[in-house]
């Protein structure tokens, strides 16, 4: 039996379920194979407020321009983790093309990343990019007040989906292989068994060597 190897990077704009369908993957047989017990899996996230000593404040997605270097440098350290681990699975929720995203739409500056997705490419690392209809965000917001610790970020639908534009703009930029999905219909079940379809069919479940 092969070893499964899957690296995804899930991007998209807040509420397309980057997280709920992260937790999924990391739990799916398809992806980490069968477990009879929950054990460390690592999942991991650029949008973790690690730069800032409060909740909801600054990390490598929305850092300030004073903080580039290190935004910068953490992501050379996770680039350095994943090539030292190669031989695990990786799901992470939210990257680098999510801090293109917010760097253009708040201080209209573009980050080059070339550089890093040279390095995760050898590695297997694959992007999906969950997408919904402009329509659907009102119900998707419905269902994340419910447990939203932060509900004012929501206030604002028309932000999300000129995200969604700009994001899908930047996610065809990449040299990594690109999926996209529409979650509007916010079936995470059904989402999740289309990323182990795709990530069969791409080869990307497994590492050659």
């Amino acid at each position: 039996m092969s070893k499964l190897t899957p690296k995804i990077i899930l991007e998209g704009t807040r509420l397309t379920f980057k997280t709920d369908i992260a937790f999924a993957l990391n739990e799916h047989p398809r992806i980490v194979g069968p477990r009879k017990y929950r054990y460390h899996s690592p999942l991991i996230s650029a949008e973790w407020c690690t730069f800032t000593n409060f909740p909801w404040g600054r990390g490598p997605i929305n850092f300030e321009p004073q903080e580039e270097s290190l935004a910068m440098e953490t992501y050379a350290t996770w680039a350095h983790m994943f090539e030292l681990q190669r031989y695990y699975s990786w799901i992470v929720d939210r990257f680098h093309i999510s801090t293109r995203m917010h760097q253009l739409l708040t201080y209209n500056k573009d980050y080059d990343f070339r550089w890093l997705e040279e390095r995760l490419l050898p590695l297997g690392f694959h992007v999906v990019l969950l997408t919904r209809s402009a329509e659907s965000f009102e119900a998707a917001r419905a269902e994340r007040l419910k447990v939203s610790g932060n509900p004012s970020q929501y206030d604002n639908l028309q932000l999300f989906v000129e995200e969604q534009k700009l994001i899908r703009r930047l996610a065809g930029e990449s040299i990594l292989p690109v999926f996209e999905l529409d979650i509007s219909d916010n079936d995470i079940e059904a989402a999740v068994e289309k990323i182990a379809d795709w990530m069969e069919s791409t080869g990307g479940l497994y590492m050659a060597s």
